[in-house]
This record gives structure tokens, sequence and C-alpha cells, in this order.
């Protein structure tokens, strides 16, 4: 088993609150006692678990993310044909914001060698972007997280307050229509309300489960966005309030995750066709 499959695998065992010990995930992961420890510090420095006498159990905080490197690992191939439809939709010489987290960090990877101006998020995707020559990379300064990478401060969101772009590329942790597009911290939260007000088309890119989950901090409402891309694995029932609101949903054909059921609820109904990005018209 790989170390991002480790990782997720440690954190999903532990997710109930039940202390599982070290022999348990030997046996889960097939690794040595010395690889598991070694995993459990390094998702303990994360806040992803707790380390407790002889294993582990869920870390405290609610909300708690795995860490950068396993979550762009879940679902890679899945994001990367998001990512290639979200870059479909972003004409050359425009400017673009780009949210910060795994899914904007594969559009980033998209992006690269393009003539763009690009306000990046976070280090990860700045690094993406500006690792050959055609993207114009700007950062906003300030703090950065541990990890993610990403700029939450208020120095990002003072660079948002003076940014007028083409496009907006963001994430959600969670985007149930009921609720909204809600985050796990309120600063990530202002970040993206900022990021709304920053673009002139505002693309929400995201995997298939967010869209029937919701989280505690809210920075918009599904009307607030001009694109949806998502995977066609979403029921017409969840995507309807995107649509009655005007938002232009783009269901990519998609990747199926080996031994897992269609979308994070099980969905049998599938999109009946997928929608291929036309070209932008500003």
């Amino acid at each position: 088993m790989q170390r991002s499959e480790r990782h997720r695998a440690i954190v999903q065992a532990v997710s109930s609150g039940a202390t599982v010990t070290v022999d348990a995930l030997c046996a889960l992961t097939g690794a040595s006692p010395i690889t598991v420890r070694r995993d459990l510090t390094e998702l303990a420095e994360h806040g992803s678990v707790r380390r407790v006498r002889g294993g582990a159990t869920r870390a405290d905080a609610r909300g708690t993310l795995m860490p950068f490197s396993v979550r762009f690992e879940t679902d890679r191939e899945r994001k990367d044909a998001l990512a290639a439809v979200v870059a479909g939709l972003v004409a050359d010489h425009e400017s673009l914001v780009l949210d910060n987290g795994t899914t904007c960090y594969a559009v980033a990877r998209h992006l690269v060698g393009r003539p763009l101006t690009a306000l990046a998020l976070s280090l990860h995707s700045a690094a993406a972007l500006a690792a050959r020559p055609g993207v114009r990379t700007v950062v906003p300064g300030g703090p950065v997280e541990t990890d993610t990478l990403a700029f939450t401060g208020s120095a990002a969101l003072a660079a948002l307050a003076d940014v007028s772009c083409d496009v907006a590329v963001l994430g959600a942790c969670a985007a149930l229509p009921g609720t909204g597009l809600t985050s796990t911290t309120y600063e990530d939260a202002q970040v993206k309300r900022a990021c709304l007000r920053a673009a002139r088309r505002r693309v929400l890119v995201t995997t298939a489960d967010k869209l029937v989950r919701t989280s505690t901090f809210r920075f918009g409402g599904v009307g607030d966005l001009t694109h949806l891309v998502t995977t066609d694995d979403v029921p017409d029932s969840v995507l309807a309030p995107f649509r009655a609101e005007g938002v232009q949903v783009h269901a990519v054909a998609a990747p199926a995750r080996s031994g897992d059921r269609a979308g994070a609820a099980g969905w049998s109904a599938q999109e009946t066709a997928v929608m291929r990005p036309s070209p932008p018209t500003g």
C-alpha cells in the first residue's frame, strides 16, 4: 500500500472515535510497526489523528483535513479530468484568481505555459504555474498555512480587494444547494468570499461527494456562481438548483474509483449527456 493510501486508511480507521492499535493498523495496511508509527507521527503533526498509548484515535478538531499530499492523490484521475475542463473555460490572455486546495492545484497544472495572468492563493499552485514561461504568476503575500501552503490572512484579502479579473476558480469543502458554499475554517471562507467579488466569471470545481454535504462557514450561495464543473455521477435533482440560478453546469466523464460506488451516496442516476465547455465569451 502506498504512503498516501496508508494515510487515508489510517484516518478512516480512527474516524469513529475508537482507539485503533498499531498492531491493528499494521494488519490493515500491511506495513511494519515502524512504518505505521512514522505514519501516525506525521498524521498527528498535521492534526489528522491524535496519538494515544499504543495507537491512535480521531483528531479532536471537527472537519480536520488529511495532509495535502494524501488529498491530492485521492481521486487524482477524477480531479485531473475536472481540471482539464476548467482550463478550457479560461481563454488565453485572460486574468484569473486560483483558489487553494488540491483540485485547484490540478487546474494550475493544466494552465502551465499559457499566456495568462494568475493570482495564486497557494504556493503549491504558484510553483506549478511559474515552473515554465507563460503564466504571469502573482501571490498575495502574508502568512502561509503549513502543508496546504495557502494564503488566508489579511494580506490575501487586501490583494483580492484590489483585483478585477476575468475568472475566479474556486474549490469548496462543501456545496449543498440548500445551505450554500461552505468551508471548514472562517479564514478560508473569508478568502473565498473575496474571490467571488473579484471576478466576472466564477467557476466552482468539485467532485460529486461535496455536493451532498455541508460545512461550518458559509462564503456564498449557488447563485454567486456562473459555472459548476463536477463529475457526471451527480443526479439531476442535485444539479437542478444550480441550473435554476442560471449556473452553467459542466458534467465531466471521469474515471471510476475502483471498488467504490458512484458518488458519495451511491448514486445510480447520471446525467444523460456529458456537456463540453464552449470557448469563453467574456
